[in-house]
């Protein structure tokens, strides 16, 4: 639940809590090779990663495809998570979109290859990343610039502006305070729109 200022109340917060602690202590089991808590693990987020995924690509095969490559990606690389750069499901979520990233990325790119006058006539999708429909050049310097965020406020500004997730919806999907999420891109796009002006005056 939040307050009439878009805060979490102190239940929400309890709630939130609770299950960042349990989602990190079945990650942490995970990474010694229990699959009993790795399938806990999916139950409680297999949902969001999938609901992302499908917001990013589109498609419902590709999004199950996706959640699976990412869940073996997590089970993997368990003991590489550190709280210290966000809740686990922050963690997961940003695996998750930049694999759904990357194949649509792929997916334009084969487009592209088959036909350079075909793929100039398709409608682009509502969703796909920014860095596929602008100038080589220009992707070059925009991956340049968002390298120098933070993993927080760059997974924010990924999910907000190339996954198509509103500032409440990312807020949810990361288990953080509406305000946080709106303060963190906030001062990721200054910082990227900064960065782009410097590079484009070099």
């Amino acid at each position: 639940m939040t307050s009439d200022d878009g805060s979490a109340t102190p239940d929400a917060d309890h709630g939130r809590g609770h299950e960042s602690r349990l989602l990190r202590d079945l990650l942490e089991s995970a990474s010694t090779g229990d699959r009993a808590a790795f399938t806990r693990l999916y139950d409680l987020t297999s949902s969001r990663i999938y609901g992302l995924a499908f917001r990013v690509i589109r498609d419902r095969e590709y999004a199950e495809e996706i959640v699976q490559e990412a869940y073996l990606q997590y089970w993997q690389k368990a003991s590489e998570y550190h709280p210290a750069r966000g809740s686990v499901i922050t963690w997961m979520m940003t695996i998750a979109h930049r694999r759904a990233v990357d194949r649509v990325r792929t997916e334009q790119l084969q487009q592209e290859r088959m036909s350079d006058y075909g793929a100039a006539s398709v409608e682009t999708p509502r969703n796909i990343p920014l860095e596929v429909v602008v100038h080589a050049d220009e992707a070059r310097t925009l991956r340049t610039c968002l390298g120098e965020l933070t993993d927080l406020q760059r997974s924010c500004i990924e999910m907000s502006y190339f996954g198509g997730l509103t500032y409440p919806e990312v807020a949810s999907q990361t288990e953080t305070p509406l305000p946080t999420i709106k303060s963190r891109i906030r001062d990721g796009l200054r910082r990227l729109k900064k960065c782009l002006g410097t590079q484009e005056d070099v």
